[in-house]
């Protein structure tokens, strides 16, 4: 490590992702021949160019070695800062923070709303909150710190990260209002015949958990329509008479003048909601207070 400041790491990293020695020097704020001195002292230490002259003239291309770097290099950086500015103690009411979290929109109706409103009352304007969908490698979002927290269900956990179960879901059927089949209680083939919204938060997939579930008892039901998001369901079928099955508290949202809830003509598994989030970050009092919210809405 001798020859090796922070500062010529931190260098690196931005370097690397801005590919361009004058937008990284304006974003590290240093001058640009300064920055070039430090390129010039990093690629003696990593004996390689590094980032080498694009054929097309502007900007820089990353070395097969820089490439290499990219990852450990950011998430060793990510861990400094943490160590850095995680403060002992955590204060909601005048600390600032803005969590990151990564979900479907099932958990934003279902526990987001609520973490919201509760933050209204437990904590300061520097508490800010940030959800997203989740991304293709999760487990890398919560590794770079891109996002704090994953709130999903068992499926969608990475093997490597902390978890803690939030509560059990089950599954109940909408309709419109003044459907044709009427309210009477579903058996299995009316079921199976009715024209389907599925929820795909995959994207534009046809088969999902219950169509698993029905394909082990010998049926199978007709999908007519896929959507990426669970609050498109509701909206789609208030207005057709189009049905679809859906996480029970998220269903009972939006279980207005417009919609009717039944309950499921076959036993059907449920899922778990867990929230998860990289083991690097368990022992940090901001998030471990985080999770304490969610953990108090669920229980609630």
């Amino acid at each position: 490590m001798r020859g090796i400041d922070l500062n010529l790491l931190r260098s690196l990293d931005v370097l690397i992702e801005e590919a361009n020695v004058t937008h990284a020097a304006a974003r590290l704020g240093v001058t640009q021949p300064g920055l070039s001195a430090q390129l010039a002292r990093l690629r003696a230490i990593f004996d390689d160019p590094l980032l080498v002259p694009s054929e097309k003239g502007r900007g820089m291309l990353p070395t097969s070695r820089a490439l290499e770097l990219r990852e450990p290099l950011h998430a060793a950086l990510k861990d400094l800062e943490a160590v850095v500015r995680t403060p002992a103690q955590f204060d909601p009411r005048t600390d600032a923070r803005t969590f990151a979290i990564a979900t479907t929109d099932n958990a934003v109706v279902v526990l987001g709303l609520p973490l919201i409103e509760r933050l209204r009352q437990t904590a300061g304007r520097g508490i800010r909150l940030s959800f997203s969908s989740t991304g293709t490698d999760v487990a890398a979002e919560l590794e770079r710190g891109e996002i704090n927290l994953l709130i999903g269900s068992d499926r969608m956990v990475p093997p490597a990260m902390k978890a803690r179960k939030l509560l059990e879901e089950s599954y109940v059927m909408i309709q419109r209002k003044g459907h044709p089949r009427g309210r009477a209680p579903l058996d299995l083939d009316a079921y199976c015949k009715l024209e389907h919204v599925l929820v795909s938060t995959s994207g534009g997939s046809f088969h999902g958990f219950i169509d698993e579930q029905l394909e082990k008892l010998g049926y199978r039901r007709s999908v007519a329509l896929s959507v990426h998001q669970f609050v498109m369901a509701p909206m789609i079928v208030a207005s057709t008479d189009f049905v679809s099955t859906l996480p029970r508290r998220f269903a009972a949202r939006f279980a207005d003048h417009r919609l009717d809830l039944f309950e499921l003509p076959f036993s059907a598994q449920g899922f778990n909601l867990f929230a998860a989030w990289h083991p690097r970050a368990h022992a940090d009092p901001a998030l471990m207070w985080l999770r304490n919210q969610l953990i108090e809405i669920a229980r609630e």
